[in-house]
């Protein structure tokens, strides 16, 4: 799949009915990180989720538990803003229900295409293969 230059953000949600139509909520830090705008109009495209897309692998489920499952996995290529920085001083990234990608080396309001490197239940990390998106 191509990924459009201009994505301004990326995240997982469910499709809600309302009434006579169906919704779907943006995530509260993508306004205020300054990635989109309310009242803006945009264009939205759908993706299926990992759920219905693939069969989970033995290997992908083992040793997880009934919890919530981390929103990405090793070898994983992600687009991302940094929103702030952790006290060893590297970048920190949020993606879905506000999981932590740790990005050694990038700094704060950068956008960058990562690799996910390594995965734990509360946080992941993430090596920048391209820079100043």
């Amino acid at each position: 799949m191509e990924i459009s230059d201009n994505l301004l953000c990326l995240f997982s949600a469910e499709l809600r009915e309302k009434g006579d139509s169906y919704v779907i909520e943006v995530p509260r830090r993508e306004i205020e990180t300054g990635s989109l705008s309310a009242g803006d109009t945009y264009r939205v495209a759908l993706i299926a989720g990992q759920a219905e897309t693939d069969e989970p692998s033995e290997s992908s489920t083992a040793d997880r538990g009934d919890g919530p499952q981390p929103p990405v996995e090793p070898g994983e290529i992600r687009y991302v803003e940094i929103e702030d920085l952790g006290k060893q001083g590297d970048g920190i990234a949020r993606v879905e229900r506000g999981y932590v990608i740790i990005v050694p080396g990038a700094d704060v309001g950068e956008r960058v295409k990562i690799e996910v490197t390594e995965v734990k239940s509360n946080f992941a990390v993430g090596e920048v293969i391209e820079e100043d998106l």
